[in-house]
């Protein structure tokens, strides 16, 4: 088994499954990929493993969150060092990927995120999402003590002794902006680089308008409420640092 692995969560993507899995194999040939069809009712499943990926068919729909944990559990079991996680809907563009694994291999922080807000390539689909997002980046970086550009982004590179803590300890709810406050309460460090995103390729965001800042309204009232959820001191930087 590889060093790395690609992880993508996937909930009814057929439409931009194979395009994806494909880009992928150009961009990165020597990392093998695997699809979490999160109870998918369409050919997701079926499409990947005819591009050659592996399949783990979640027996009903758990949600993104519970998705990536199957995902990362599974990259532990096959004692990984840095497993990606893009998405299936084909914003994140596997061309950056390496972008991101530069920075993995040359640094000690155990989480690398692709930021959206950078000259390379600014995307969002409206004012709104945009408002939504730099509201809930402010209220992170207090949180964390750290700045946050693009608290939403789900373009990772997760280094070894963060995935012993997230196949363990990942939340379900608003995953992306809550595994950020509860790794740095951990002991774990994260950093940003910039990378490009893209729209989707099919389908449409199941967050719109006005929604946007109230979603991050939410977050952040979740992200307090996540501030009185005891530690785990097994799980914490300090002890993963010595797991192989």
């Amino acid at each position: 088994m590889s060093d790395e692995l690609v992880i993508i969560p996937a909930f009814n993507e057929e439409a931009s499954i194979g395009g994806l899995l494909r880009e992928l194999k150009d961009a990165q040939p020597d990392i093998p990929a695997v699809v979490v069809c999160d109870g998918s009712s369409d050919r997701t499943a079926e499409i990947a493993r005819k591009e050659g990926a592996t399949v783990l068919d979640l027996a009903c729909n758990l949600g993104v969150g519970s998705a990536v944990q199957a995902g990362f559990q599974y990259a532990l079991a096959m004692g990984c060092q840095r497993v990606i996680r893009i998405d299936g809907d084909g914003q994140h563009p596997p061309s950056e990927i390496g972008v991101l694994l530069e920075k993995a291999r040359n640094s000690t922080e155990d989480l690398i995120i692709g930021s959206r807000f950078s000259s390379q390539g600014l995307h969002t689909s409206s004012i709104f999402r945009f408002m939504g997002i730099k509201l809930l980046a402010v209220f992170l970086s207090v949180i964390c003590r750290k700045r946050v550009t693009d608290p939403t982004s789900g373009f990772w590179v997760v280094k070894r002794p963060l995935l012993h803590y997230f196949a363990r300890e990942y939340p379900v709810d608003y995953p992306e902006p809550e595994a950020l406050a509860l790794l740095r309460r951990q002991g774990y460090d994260f950093a940003e680089v910039g990378t490009k995103f893209r729209a989707r390729q099919e389908g449409s965001s199941s967050i719109h308008g006005w929604g946007t800042v109230y979603y991050a309204l939410k977050v952040s009232f979740a992200l307090v409420v996540g501030r009185v959820r005891k530690l785990s001191k097994t799980l914490s930087r300090a002890n993963t640092e010595v797991r192989p």
